[in-house]
This record gives C-alpha cells, sequence and structure tokens, in this order.
C-alpha cells in the first residue's frame, strides 16, 4: 500500500499517516465530512494511491483510468474555506490550495471541489478551478 505509514500525514492534520488518511486509504473507515474525504484526497495524490482516488470519486464522474505525474510532488494543503459537508448534509464544498514541485519548481493548484453523499458515504463529485 502506499505511504509511509509512520510519517506525518500529508493532509496536514498533523497525525501519523498511519492513524488519520492510512486507514480510510486501506478502506478500514470513511471519511465523515466533505473536508475530511478532501484532505484524505489529497493525502492520496501525495502517496501516489491511486486505487483510493477512483473508490473516491463519483460514479457519473469518475474517469475509467487515473494516472498521476510521478514527477509532481505534492509538498502542502491549506484549506481556504469549507461549505457544508457536515455528518448531517448531502452535500458540500472545499475550496482549497494544493502546493506542490514540479521539476524543482514550486507550483499550487487552487480548487473549489464538490462532493457528494452516494451510497451512504462521501465521495468527490467535480471541481472548478478556485
Amino acid at each position: 500500500m502506499p505511504g509511509d505509514p509512520g510519517r506525518s500525514c500529508p493532509c496536514g492534520s498533523g497525525l501519523p499517516y498511519a492513524d488519520c488518511c492510512g486507514p480510510v486509504h486501506r478502506g478500514e473507515g470513511t471519511a465523515g465530512t466533505a473536508e475530511a474525504l478532501m484532505r484524505s484526497r489529497y493525502s492520496a495524490f501525495a502517496v501516489g494511491d491511486v486505487d483510493y482516488l477512483l473508490r473516491s470519486w463519483h460514479s457519473s464522474t469518475r474517469p475509467a483510468r487515473l494516472r498521476l505525474d510521478p514527477g509532481q510532488q505534492w509538498t502542502r494543503l491549506e484549506i481556504v474555506d469549507t461549505e457544508r459537508g457536515s455528518l448531517f448534509d448531502s452535500t458540500g464544498t472545499v475550496t482549497f490550495r494544493a502546493h506542490y514541485r514540479e521539476a524543482g519548481r514550486p507550483g499550487t493548484l487552487d480548487e473549489r471541489s464538490r462532493f457528494v453523499r452516494e451510497d451512504g458515504r462521501w465521495v468527490y463529485l467535480d471541481a472548478e478551478p478556485g
């Protein structure tokens, strides 16, 4: 399974990966909120867990396959805003800034992601630039 279980979780929680996003990636639990799903998806990009990314994507917008850029290193996540997406909601949005390095140069991805519940669990629906 991707990721070093002893290192800090890429999502920025401060917890070890093995106690934070790792169990969600392995299917031992689910993200309880839209923001938690966003954080787990960012961590999946950071550790290269394509299977989790596809599993956490809404069935209507999920691509048939996904290939991650091995030269892109995700370095930090900033949550800018959240709208709804709590334990009691069925939809939510998370605006974030994801920092990365590619070819030795820093970059950022600003995005507003939409999440919905599918079969009772949070999934990523789609996004628009931030």
